[in-house]
C-alpha cells in the first residue's frame, strides 16, 4: 500500500468523501473531491474513491472514467480488486471499463494479469485493446522484476506464456 502523500483528518475525509458521493452536489465540486482524495492518497481515500466508483446509482460515466483515473495515478495495489470488479461489469459503460483496464496497467501488479487476460477479447473493441496494452505493461513490469538481466528474446517467450 502506498503512504498517503498529503495529511487529513478523518472528518476532513469523510467530507470530502460525502462530496463525492452527494449527487445533488454540482459535478464540479465531485470532481474536486476526487482529486483532493488522489492528492491524499491512503487507504481511507481508495475506499472513499471504490465506493464512488461501484456505487450503481452513479449516473455520471464521466465522474466514473475519472476515478478510475485517479485510482490508476495513485499506483496502490488496495484498488485493483475494485478495478477488477468494474471492468468484469459488462454492462458498465465502456469508457470507464476501458479506464479501469488502463489503471490496472499504470498500477503494474502481477495480480491484475488474469481479470486482463479475460478481457483480452471483450466485444468493445476499445476495452480489448486497453487489456492488451495494460497486459503488456503489467508482463513487462513483471519480466524486469525477476528476469533483470535476461535477453529481451526471453521476455517474448514469457509474453506468449502469459497471451
Amino acid at each position: 500500500m502506498a503512504p498517503p502523500t498529503a495529511i487529513a483528518t478523518e472528518e476532513e475525509l469523510e467530507q470530502v468523501s460525502q462530496t463525492l458521493l452527494d449527487l445533488k452536489v454540482p459535478l464540479e465540486a465531485r470532481f474536486r473531491a476526487l482529486f483532493v482524495l488522489r492528492n491524499i492518497g491512503g487507504s481511507r481515500a481508495i475506499s472513499s474513491l471504490a465506493a464512488a466508483l461501484l456505487e450503481p446509482t452513479q449516473t455520471s460515466a464521466l465522474l466514473k472514467h475519472e476515478v478510475a483515473y485517479a485510482l490508476g495515478q495513485m499506483q496502490d495495489r488496495e484498488a485493483i480488486p475494485y478495478l477488477s470488479h468494474v471492468l468484469s461489469k459488462t454492462e458498465e459503460d465502456k469508457m470507464v471499463r476501458h479506464e479501469a483496464a488502463e489503471a490496472l496497467g499504470a498500477i503494474a501488479c502481477p495480480t491484475a494479469i488474469p481479470v486482463l487476460q479475460k478481457y483480452l477479447h471483450d466485444s468493445a473493441p476499445e476495452v480489448a485493446q486497453t487489456c492488451e496494452v495494460s497486459l503488456d505493461r503489467n508482463l513487462h513490469c513483471l519480466y524486469r522484476l525477476y528476469f533483470p538481466k535476461i535477453h529481451t528474446l526471453a521476455f517474448v517467450v514469457c509474453l506468449l506464456c502469459f497471451v
